[in-house]
């Protein structure tokens, strides 16, 4: 069942987009599916924690991004960062920034544009986005989830439990990043496969195994292809070339299964998987204010 149309009029009266830079098009040419990469920096990570040497990996660092998806029915958020705006050590890129974990473990992370500047350059502020999405509530997932807790937050119900549990939680969460949600206006997804706007170009997928109510979503985009944005159903490509798996996912075996179901998907849907913390590809793709239409 699609969302109602929740989209203020003034977001279909738009009259430039930047399709490229330096291109602009008129409200008539823009109306379509648009998919927006915010880059969100870079992780220092071990590919050990993902059963990888360092000799089998193109490179140890790890992509941290966001995406912005503007429909005509609504405007909607996919991951919101690893670094709360509130607290970034410098305004601009570039900083070395150590985040901290629920279980105390210090995660290196070099900054990339904030978050709120990159959705501000291309028009958006945070009473913009109509819906919410996370592929799983992970720290470097969710770190801005506060700001956007006005929106519609879309997610599994086996996610919402795990993120609000009766007793605190010590793992690779941090939980005050994204408490707000938990009043949210919220849709508790139950469909293996969710049409956010009933187009068939926005599904929401379920892909369980790294955390309960893992998901990852597809984009039927009507000039760039069918794309699949990964969450961490993978995270090193090799993972995906080497069959490979994190020893430490919530449920190895779902995960398994869940790469399985998306293989299968992505040859019955003609789409690419983009492994959105694979850092060689997310430097080739171009970042907002240009985007994928």
């Amino acid at each position: 069942m699609p969302i109602l149309n929740r989209v203020p009029l003034v977001l279909l009266l738009l009259v430039f987009a930047v399709a490229g830079p330096g291109v602009a098009q008129s409200a008539d040419d823009d109306a379509g599916l648009r998919l927006y990469v915010l880059d969100g920096g870079e992780l220092e990570s071990s590919p050990a924690s993902y059963d990888l040497l360092d000799s089998e990996v193109a490179t140890t660092s790890l992509a941290l991004s966001a995406f912005l998806i503007v429909h005509p029915r609504g405007v909607l958020l996919w991951e919101a960062g690893a670094v709360p705006d509130s607290e970034r050590v410098m305004e601009g890129e570039g900083a070395r920034q150590i985040v901290i974990r629920s279980d105390e473990a210090e995660r290196p992370v070099i900054l990339g544009p904030s978050l709120l500047g990159q959705l501000a350059e291309i028009g958006y502020g945070p009473d913009d986005i109509d819906y919410l999405a996370l592929s799983h509530f992970h720290w470097d997932h969710s770190a801005n989830a506060n700001t956007f807790a006005h929106a519609t937050w879309l997610v599994r119900p086996e996610e919402r439990a795990a993120m609000f549990p009766d007793a605190p939680l010590h793992n690779s969460a941090r939980p005050m990043t994204y408490a707000a949600l938990r009043d949210s206006d919220t849709v508790l997804i139950t469909d293996e496969e969710f049409d956010v706007f009933g187009d068939g170009l926005v599904i929401l997928k379920a892909a369980r195994g790294h955390s309960p109510g893992h998901q990852v979503i597809y984009l039927n985009l009507p000039e760039t292809g069918g794309v699949v944005l990964s969450g961490d159903l993978y995270h090193y490509p090799e993972e995906r070339t080497l069959n490979r798996f994190p020893a430490r996912d919530f449920d190895v075996e779902q995960t398994r299964a869940a790469r399985a179901d998306l293989e299968a998907f992505l040859v019955r849907h003609n789409a690419t998987l983009w492994i959105e913390h694979d850092l060689i590809a997310h430097r080739q793709l171009r970042k907002a204010p240009a985007f994928y239409r």
